[in-house]
């Protein structure tokens, strides 16, 4: 998969989970709002730094905007605030937003295939990519990420947890449901051994064509787990039914989730002073709690990184 850049394997969110973008605001992509100027994002102030802007290309500079590529639907990273609507909201999205307020410029998103979005970067016709893109050594030869999430797999249990479900250890020798043909029914399947050395029973695993059949078992109790991505079991804990069915373990141990990879920004090459500028904006976003709050908007606090790294991952 890595050949293509596409992200790694995922759940399918639920319907239930999804219908909340409804509800959510956002702005028509391409028009951030605020138009780079000082923004409200997560219900925090960002103000442009002025030092920061002098750093960016002078191209950018004189546009105002800085052209970004993103693969819509991805929750909680990418989303439509609607179905027909090109409004967007997301991790992502409010990350552009906060960090185009730092720099005072727009981050212009545009909606691209994801397998098309680092051959654009190279052509040129975008600047940087923010679509929960994994930050690997494969892509960092054709471009530059700043790390902003780790992002692995993680638990979702039924309100109020009533299987007391802390780690993945806790799940040896009780139903457990995961999406076939994907990262999370390989952590499970690789966990059975950790079980047996315990002298524990397996993982009775339970294996679904979608998550979205994981859940419906979890809501009915024939399974005291759905194992899936961290950041989607968050957004579905946090959305499905007003939040009233589905609880996340944070495991302090796997706080960006089990097996977590890092999420990069990714810019051209070409733009060597766009990477410097995006990394310390981030850092400013990292270091006064903003980022932070942008992923708690969206039920996933965890993920969020305490340094902004450039091409941090080493595998």
């Amino acid at each position: 998969m890595n050949v293509h850049f596409a992200r790694p394997v995922t759940a399918v969110l639920g319907a239930a989970a999804l219908a909340v973008l409804t509800a959510c605001s956002g702005s028509e992509a391409g028009s951030p709002p605020g138009g780079g100027s000082d923004a409200k994002i997560a219900g925090v102030a960002v103000a442009k730094d002025r030092k920061l802007h002098d750093m960016l290309p002078a191209a950018i500079r004189k546009s105002g905007t800085v052209r970004v590529a993103t693969d819509v639907p991805y929750a909680p990273f990418e989303m439509f605030v609607r179905e027909g609507a090109s409004a967007l909201t997301g991790v992502d999205y409010d990350l552009g937003q906060a960090l185009g307020a730092k720099l005072g410029v727009k981050f212009a998103f545009t909606p691209q295939k994801f397998d098309g979005i680092v051959p654009a970067l190279q052509a040129g016709r975008f600047d940087v990519a923010l679509s929960a893109i994994t930050d690997n050594k494969e892509r960092q030869k054709v471009v530059d990420f700043v790390d902003y999430s780790q992002s692995g797999s993680g638990i979702m249990v039924a309100e109020g947890n009533p299987a007391k479900i802390a780690t993945l250890d806790d799940l040896c020798g009780k139903p457990v449901g995961v999406q076939a043909a994907t990262n999370q029914l390989d952590l499970l399947k690789a966990h059975q051994s950790r079980c047996r050395a315990a002298g524990r029973s397996e993982i009775a695993v339970q294996t679904f064509p979608k998550d979205s059949d994981a859940q419906l078992a979890l809501r009915a109790g024939k399974v005291v787990a759905d194992v899936l991505t961290k950041p989607a079991a968050g957004w579905t804990a946090k959305t499905a039914d007003d939040g009233k069915v589905f609880d996340l373990v944070e495991d302090p141990a796997a706080p960006g989730g089990y097996n977590a990879s890092l999420n990069g920004i990714a810019v051209s090459k070409k733009l060597p002073e766009l990477t410097g500028a995006i990394q310390q904006a981030l850092q400013h976003l990292i270091d006064d709690g903003t980022l932070k709050k942008i992923c708690d908007k969206y039920g996933v606090a965890s993920i969020a990184v305490k340094e902004a790294t450039r091409n941090g991952s080493v595998k």
